[in-house]
């Protein structure tokens, strides 16, 4: 039976799958597979998103100029410069919308976040992987691959699902090495967290608008708990963020959404004591994996890549931590069958992961 084809592409698509978030049976369960903040979203975002309930009748800005100005004061950046979108994946999407179509080619590494193949068989194009080094980019295998078919390229930073990070030095060594006409995207949804954040380090942003072809992407899901909302944005030099700002729906944030992102990124001490805490937990969590002999890179992020001697033992813990009531992700489809990917989450929670651990590893205190 003939009927309408879809664009080339699209059939190529794998469905995303997000981490779990319920057990049968179970009616309370300790959610660490979506790197969620333990801590919620800031107080004076719920306040925000309870006062623009009353206004829900109402279109939303068409520029979101009240957030951006809010982004740009807090991070010291130029509001111009800025494009919001439906999380950062939206912000992503404009990109390959934009620059990318059919015949051309999208560099993403071999454990980059699993979205970028999809958006690039989306627009029409070829995703191309190419191999990391002991689960950190490696910017000599992104070069070698780069063709005259080339137009994107991903590159996360943080690693999700590592949490390893490509120095700066590095990340200009791959901005330096592209081609004119391929645009570098550094998605920086775990920027908040690396260990650098804070001291002289922006995730890159004042370094994307200084390129004509280089983008920067944050979220407020993760560090800012609003996840439920999905708010992100971009960065980069003024021509980029116009033709991007072209191929945005004019009404993609809601109202209430750019209400509680505004009153979120303006609460820098909630933002504060999330980091801290997270930094705390994070090394905790990473030393007694450890300890019981499980492998772990150093996390640049709010979550741990645990990675077992093999994919049997490593589906063995995640059942017995189903069992528990504990939600942690499996990363087989990342390249990882031995691993288990682990948000960091409360003391309570990161401790009651690793007694579940050790009592399935047969390890004593």
């Amino acid at each position: 039976m003939s009927g309408p084809k879809p664009q080339p592409g699209i059939m190529e698509i794998a469905l995303y799958q997000g981490g779990a978030s319920a057990i049968p049976g179970r009616a309370e369960v300790l959610k660490l597979s979506s790197n969620e903040n333990p801590f919620g979203p800031p107080p004076a975002a719920q306040e925000a998103l309870s006062r623009a309930a009353a206004t829900m009748h109402l279109y939303p800005s068409t520029d979101h100029r009240s957030l951006r100005k809010a982004i740009a004061e807090v991070h010291d950046l130029d509001p111009d410069q800025i494009i919001c979108g439906v999380g950062s994946d939206e912000v992503l999407q404009f990109l390959c919308q934009a620059y990318a179509g059919v015949g051309d080619e999208v560099i993403h590494t071999e454990h980059g976040f699993s979205m970028y193949p999809i958006l690039a068989h989306a627009a029409g194009a070829v995703p191309v992987k190419v191999p990391e080094r002991d689960r950190v980019v490696d910017v000599d295998a992104i070069l070698a691959a780069v063709t005259a078919k080339t137009k994107l390229v991903f590159l996360t930073n943080p690693g999700n699902p590592t949490g390893t990070m490509l120095p700066e030095a590095e990340v200009m060594r791959l901005a330096d090495g592209l081609r004119d006409h391929v645009v570098l995207i550094i998605d920086g949804a775990y920027a908040e967290y690396a260990r650098d954040y804070g001291v002289g380090y922006d995730g890159f942003a004042r370094f994307a608008a200084s390129r004509p072809n280089v983008v920067m992407t944050r979220t407020f899901s993760k560090l800012y708990g609003l996840g439920g909302l999905r708010v992100g944005w971009g960065y980069g030099c003024r021509e980029i963020i116009e033709v991007l700002t072209r191929v945005r729906q004019p009404f993609n944030l809601s109202g209430p959404a750019l209400a509680a992102a505004e009153a979120a990124v303006r609460d820098r001490a909630f933002a504060a004591r999330c980091v801290t805490e997270n930094a705390r937990l994070r090394d905790w969590l990473t030393g007694e994996l450890r300890a019981i002999g499980i492998a772990c890179d150093t996390s640049e992020t709010n979550f741990v890549l645990a990675r077992f001697r093999d994919a049997e033992e490593a589906a063995g813990c995640e059942a017995a931590l189903r069992a528990d009531g504990i939600l942690v992700r499996k990363v087989g489809s990342y390249g990882f069958p031995e691993g288990l990917r682990i948000t960091v989450g409360d003391e309570p929670a990161c401790k009651r992961v690793i007694a579940a651990v050790r009592a399935h590893m047969g390890v004593t205190a």
